[in-house]
C-alpha cells in the first residue's frame, strides 16, 4: 500500500496520512482543522492520546466533544466577531459559558422591567402639563438605558426524524449469515438480531467491515450464506457519506423533495427542511454552494422521508457543528425506531447507544462492557504494543483535567443506568399486560421476557460501572 497513490485510498486513511506527514514532523506550532473527521472511533482515541502528550503548542478547530474534553487546556470562543478564551476543557468552558448567559439574561431582565416600568409613566403623563418635564425626563432615562450583550445563541438546529409504526419484534434476524464482495466473504458466522428498541453501536477499526455490514442491514448487499429475515413492512433510513455525493449540486433542497414528494405543497416541502434546520434561503440555494453541514441535514432529511422504522447513520457527525451534535442526540433519543450507528463521535455514542457490538476479524460479537472500558482497551492494547519502559514513577495528585474526566465518567453512569431504568419500566408495563398471556402469543411472550432479563442484566453492569466511576472519584478528590 506504500506505494498506492493517496487518491486510491478512503477519506480515512487519506486523513492518516495527512496527519502523518505533519505529526513525524513535530512542529512547534500544531494547527490541525476537524482532524478526527474520516477517522474511525480507534483512529481518533489514538490521536486524543498523542495530543495529550504533545511537548508543544496545539491549536484546534474541532466540533468533536472528546477531543476538546481531553486534549485541551482551553477554549478561543469565537462570537460576535470577538474572541473569549476559557480556561480548562469543553465542559468547562460549556458550562461557564452557560452562566455568562444566565447573568447576562437576569441582568436583560432587569433592563427590560426598568424600562417597562418607566414607559408606563410617560404613557400616562405624556400628555398632561402638570407631568411633561418628569415625563421627559423619563424618556432621556429610556433612552439611555442599554440592552446587555448577551451571548449570542446559534440559531435552533433542530432535526426531527418521524414516527414510525411499531412492528412485531425482531425487525431484523440473521442466522448463520455471511456478507462480502465478489463471493468471498468479508463477515461470516453472523447470528444477531435487532428490535425496534435497540440503540446498536458498532465498534472496530477501519476495515474490519462496519460498513459492510451497515450495507448489508440496508440491502444495498445481499447476504453470500445463511438466512436473513426482515420484518414484511420494516422501512429503512440510510446515511453514508458517500451518499452526500449524490445530492445534485445544481438543484435546490426543494427541488429534492419535489422529485421525492412531488404531489405535497411548496409550504409541506418548505416546513419539511425548516424541521431539519434549513431555512428558507437555505432552501432556495443550489446544493454546490451549502455547506457541508447543510448538505448532511439534506440528506438526513432524505432518508428519513419514509419514517423509517430503523435508521442506519454511517459517521452521521462529520460536518456538524457543536449545536447540530447535540440536536441530532436528543433527535436520537426521541426517535421510535431502532438506530444502528457507526461513529467515532464518543458523546454521541456514549448518550445514544445502549448495545454495543464488536466488528473484527470476520465477526460480530456483543461487547458486553461500556464504551468507556472500549476506549480503555484500545489505549491499553496501544500501550502493551510498544516497548517496554521502566517503573511508573509514583502516582501524583490527579489535574483538574483528570478530575473533569471522572465526573464526566459518573455524569454517563447515571445517564446510562436513568435511560436502562426507562426501558425496564417500559418492559415492565408491557410484561403486565394481560393480552400478552392469552393463547398464542407464548413466543412473543417470551420474547419480552428475554429482553427483560437482557435489560435488567445490563442494569446490573451499569450499577457497577456508577459505583466504580463514584469510588474513583471519591478516591481522588479523598
Amino acid at each position: 500500500q506504500h506505494g498506492l497513490p493517496c487518491s486510491d485510498f478512503s477519506g480515512g486513511w487519506r486523513m492518516r496520512v495527512a496527519l502523518a506527514g505533519v505529526l513525524f514532523s513535530q512542529p512547534d506550532l500544531l494547527l490541525l482543522d476537524e482532524p478526527t473527521n474520516y477517522l474511525d472511533l480507534e483512529g481518533a482515541l489514538w490521536l486524543e492520546n498523542y495530543l495529550m502528550r504533545y511537548p508543544h503548542t496545539v491549536l484546534i478547530i474541532s466540533h468533536d466533544r472528546g477531543l476538546l474534553n481531553r486534549a485541551v487546556g482551553a477554549i478561543l470562543h469565537l462570537e460576535d466577531r470577538k474572541l473569549t478564551l476559557y480556561q480548562g476543557n469543553y465542559d468547562t468552558f460549556a458550562e461557564t459559558r452557560a452562566a455568562r448567559m444566565a447573568v447576562a439574561e437576569a441582568e436583560n431582565k432587569k433592563v427590560e422591567a426598568r424600562r417597562a416600568h418607566l414607559q408606563s409613566f410617560v404613557d400616562r403623563f405624556r400628555y398632561k402639563a402638570s407631568k411633561a418635564v418628569q415625563a421627559q425626563s423619563r424618556i432621556k432615562m429610556i433612552e439611555k438605558l442599554k440592552p446587555i450583550n448577551t451571548p449570542q445563541e446559534a440559531a435552533l438546529r433542530a432535526f426531527s426524524f418521524p414516527t414510525p409504526e411499531e412492528l412485531s419484534p425482531p425487525i431484523v434476524a440473521m442466522e448463520s449469515a455471511s456478507v462480502g464482495y465478489d463471493g468471498k466473504a468479508v463477515l461470516s458466522h453472523m447470528t444477531l438480531r435487532i428490535d425496534q428498541d435497540d440503540r446498536i453501536a458498532l465498534l472496530g477499526k477501519n476495515g474490519e467491515g462496519k460498513s459492510t455490514l451497515s450495507k448489508l442491514l440496508s440491502g444495498h448487499l445481499q447476504p453470500l450464506s445463511g438466512r436473513l429475515t426482515k420484518a414484511r413492512k420494516l422501512r429503512i433510513g440510510y446515511f453514508a457519506q458517500h451518499q452526500m455525493d449524490v445530492l445534485h449540486a445544481d438543484e435546490t433542497p426543494l427541488d429534492h423533495l419535489r422529485r421525492e414528494r412531488p404531489k405535497e405543497t411548496p409550504a409541506r416541502h418548505r416546513s419539511r427542511l425548516a424541521g431539519f434546520g434549513l431555512n428558507a434561503d437555505q432552501a432556495d440555494t443550489i446544493v454546490g454552494r451549502l455547506s457541508g453541514g447543510q448538505k448532511a441535514r439534506l440528506t438526513l432529511l432524505l432518508a428519513t422521508l419514509d419514517a423509517p422504522h430503523m435508521l442506519i447513520l454511517d459517521e452521521p457527525t462529520n460536518h456538524l457543528d457543536m449545536e447540530s451534535r447535540e440536536a441530532l442526540v436528543d433527535a436520537l433519543t426521541a426517535y421510535t425506531g431502532a438506530v444502528i450507528l457507526v461513529s467515532h463521535d464518543m458523546h454521541l455514542l456514549s448518550l445514544v447507544a445502549d448495545r454495543l457490538w464488536l466488528v473484527n476479524k470476520g465477526r460480530v460479537t456483543v461487547f458486553d462492557q461500556d464504551l468507556e472500558a472500549y476506549r480503555k482497551l484500545l489505549l491499553t492494547r496501544d500501550s502493551a504494543a510498544k516497548p517496554g519502559k521502566s517503573a511508573a514513577p509514583k502516582p501524583k495528585r490527579p489535574s483538574r483535567d483528570a478530575l473533569q474526566a471522572l465526573r464526566s465518567d459518573v455524569r454517563k453512569s447515571e445517564a446510562r443506568l436513568e435511560k436502562l431504568n426507562e426501558m425496564r419500566d417500559k418492559l415492565a408495563k408491557r410484561l403486565a399486560n394481560p393480552a400478552l398471556y392469552e393463547d398464542g402469543k407464548v413466543g412473543e411472550m417470551e420474547v419480552w421476557q428475554k429482553k427483560y432479563a437482557e435489560v435488567m442484566n445490563a442494569l446490573d453492569r451499569a450499577e457497577d460501572l456508577w459505583l466504580s466511576a463514584q469510588e474513583k472519584l471519591e478516591k481522588a478528590t479523598g
